[in-house]
């Protein structure tokens, strides 16, 4: 049983903070890309081996903070109505990049990519959020482990390809379907599942980032991100890629 807790009055820092790295890194990863796209890198640049794992780990670690933050917001009941919110606008962010990606990269466009695998993990971890944490990380351990021996060609055709069975992986620019990515969302359920049973909560709460003075600033602009994580998403990438575009037109 998960142990009722004070109710919290103001946001995790903590939290905030990881998010805001995580969003940064992705703008790195997603930077890196755009040179790549502009043709100001080699064909390739960003297949590399040590760019392949940056980028798994920020998806991992995006999804590990969702599960978090999902069992957190249920721990003294669910808000819902302010769940139903979030949930509507993380779908249609996710529609929107589905339609902006067909029409900018139509052979590799985003079908089912982060914010498709946050909106359908935000319901499935519900399932998960009155479990104990020992078989939450079970279920995890399969999600993560268990996709090359459930791979068969009965999930080949394109409305299975969300679950990631399938023998051959689509051409896409942006790929996190169930088996394996929900794993780490199970993953972050499990351990906020772990921190409320140890009374954990408050100490991550009282860590705010004010010392030494010299890092305050940068961290607060962190949780701002971190405060924001969905505008930041949707507006990080055109920005960029209007800057290289402007670059190019200047240095041409």
């Amino acid at each position: 049983m998960t142990k009722k807790v004070r109710k919290q009055k103001t946001r995790i820092a903590l939290i905030d903070l990881a998010r805001g790295i995580a969003l940064i890194s992705m703008a790195i990863f997603h930077f890196n890309f755009d040179l790549e796209l502009f043709r100001l890198v080699d064909h390739g640049y960003i297949s590399q081996f040590h760019w392949v794992m940056f980028a798994r780990i920020i998806a991992a670690s995006f999804l590990i903070l969702v599960g978090f933050s999902l069992m957190l917001s249920s721990v003294n009941g669910m808000n819902w109505p302010s769940f139903w919110v979030r949930q509507l606008k993380v779908t249609v962010a996710a529609l929107i990049i589905t339609i902006a990606t067909f029409y900018a990269i139509p052979s590799g466009y985003i079908f089912f990519g982060i914010l498709h695998q946050i909106a359908l993990a935000s319901l499935l971890g519900l399932l998960f959020l009155r479990l104990p944490w020992g078989v939450v990380v079970t279920f995890a351990l399969f999600f993560l482990l268990a996709r090359d021996q459930m791979r068969s060609e009965l999930f080949n055709a394109p409305w299975w390809w969300w679950s990631g069975l399938s023998q051959s992986v689509p051409p896409t620019s942006d790929y996190e379907p169930v088996f394996p990515w929900f794993g780490w969302v199970l993953v972050g359920i499990a351990m906020a599942k772990i921190c409320i049973n140890r009374n954990w909560l408050s100490r991550l709460a009282d860590v705010k980032f004010e010392h030494p003075k010299t890092l305050a600033p940068l961290a607060k602009f962190m949780q701002l991100l971190g405060r924001n994580s969905l505008v930041f998403y949707l507006v990080h990438q055109p920005i960029m890629i209007g800057l290289l575009y402007v670059y190019l037109q200047i240095t041409a």
